[in-house]
């Protein structure tokens, strides 16, 4: 018999990454992590959105983030999502490296 609760575990974390602001998060947290700021910037979101949207991954056990003071520096902790976000961005992952 199939255990249903391993397959809805995975369409939830596809369900957190299926949007393409989070995606990019995502990207760019793979990329090295960074605070709300950061991101807002890069984004060009409002920090609510930003925060609203980093809730959502962290809920999803997606992200991470340590407190540094008043800042909190995020990090991509799923390994299947890096797994996930690397097929999805492979041509623009491997541009980003060969732009380094």
């Amino acid at each position: 018999m199939i255990d249903l609760k391993i397959y809805e575990k995975k369409a939830d974390k596809i369900k957190a990454i299926a949007h393409p602001h989070r995606l990019c998060i995502i990207k760019g947290l793979m990329e090295g992590g960074c605070n709300v700021t950061r991101i807002q910037e890069c984004l060009g979101l409002p920090q609510s959105t930003v925060s609203q949207h980093l809730a959502k991954l962290k809920s999803a056990g997606i992200i991470a983030g340590v407190r540094n003071g008043l800042e909190i520096c995020y990090r991509v902790v799923d390994e299947d999502v890096i797994n996930m976000v690397k097929i999805l961005l492979k041509e623009e992952i491997e541009d980003i490296k060969e732009n380094k």
